[in-house]
């Protein structure tokens, strides 16, 4: 059995579309360790005095949907009275115990792949700071309100080793803990990794948010980086995701064939980005 629960406050302005993203965010825990989900139960904070009910019923009928096209079920919920609007789900799922992923098991050898691109933490600022034109503030939107069931469904057909998603830790921050759990090191390689197209420009901008220089903080002692990358690059892997890919560790011999079943379901990435290497347990090394 899987249980998970993760709730946030409007990361966008439409309350619909914020229902999709949380539901599609908490029940991305499920598929990272490679479950089903069965069940959700809602959990909602809402300044009742100050919304509204219809803003609630639109956020509610968004995590609906997105609970429906994961095959689950919603069988009840939480609600308080709060002066900040925030909602989320707990979510049950099961697994098999022999397939069961986490993010301990990454070997020396293994390929590193990435179902989703980066940058929605940068496009989200720049969409509170007025930037975002309606095409992008959609395609994030869209990106965000992606499940991971496709990518997850992807995996259960390989040998996967390892699996961790990636979210409010940003790429080298969740990274970082695979690296340490597994006991390996990791290298990312720059170039390869998919970002969203406008990221880069925001990013160089100064539209960073906050939680990108923590996570940088929070790695800074096991990270080294190559002369020739870009520092813009570490901006953006330390970019905090909301409900991004996953990242997954594949024997190098499996890699292709996960690619090839990621292509087949259209998820939003397929990249291999990087490799686990024996030296350094503990290190993440951008090259």
């Amino acid at each position: 059995m899987i249980q998970t629960l993760d709730f946030f406050t409007p990361i966008v302005d439409d309350p619909y579309d914020f229902g999709r993203i949380a539901a599609a965010n908490a029940l991305s825990d499920v598929y990272a360790m490679g479950g089903k989900a069965l069940t959700a139960m809602n959990i909602v904070c809402f300044p009742i005095n100050d919304m509204d009910n219809s803003v609630l019923r639109s956020i509610l009928q968004g995590g609906l949907e997105l609970i429906h096209k994961a095959g689950a079920v919603m069988v009840g919920g939480h609600s308080v009275e709060d002066p900040e609007l925030k909602y989320g789900l707990s979510v049950t799922g099961v697994v098999h115990p022999q397939k069961f992923q986490s993010n301990a098991g990454a070997r020396p050898g293994d390929l590193l792949i990435l179902t989703k691109p980066l940058g929605t933490g940068i496009l989200a600022t720049a969409l509170k700071a007025g930037q975002l034109d309606e095409d992008v503030t959609r395609q994030i939107t869209e990106l965000m309100a992606t499940l991971n069931k496709d990518a997850a469904e992807a995996m259960a057909e390989v040998e996967a080793n390892a699996c961790t998603d990636i979210t409010g830790f940003g790429l080298l921050g969740h990274s970082l803990e695979m690296a340490k759990a597994s006991k390996v090191g990791i290298k990312i390689f720059a170039e390869k990794v998919p970002i969203i197209s406008e990221t880069k420009s925001f990013a160089s901008m100064g539209l960073i948010p906050g939680g990108s220089y923590t996570n940088q903080k929070f790695c800074a002692n096991n990270l080294e980086i190559s002369a020739s990358v870009d520092r813009l690059f570490i901006d953006i892997f330390s970019d905090p995701q909301t409900s991004g890919g996953l990242l997954i560790s594949v024997p190098k011999n499996t890699a292709p064939f996960l690619v090839e079943k990621l292509e087949e379901r259209g998820t939003p990435a397929a990249n291999i980005i990087g490799e686990v290497v024996e030296e350094k347990p503990g290190i993440i090394q951008c090259c």
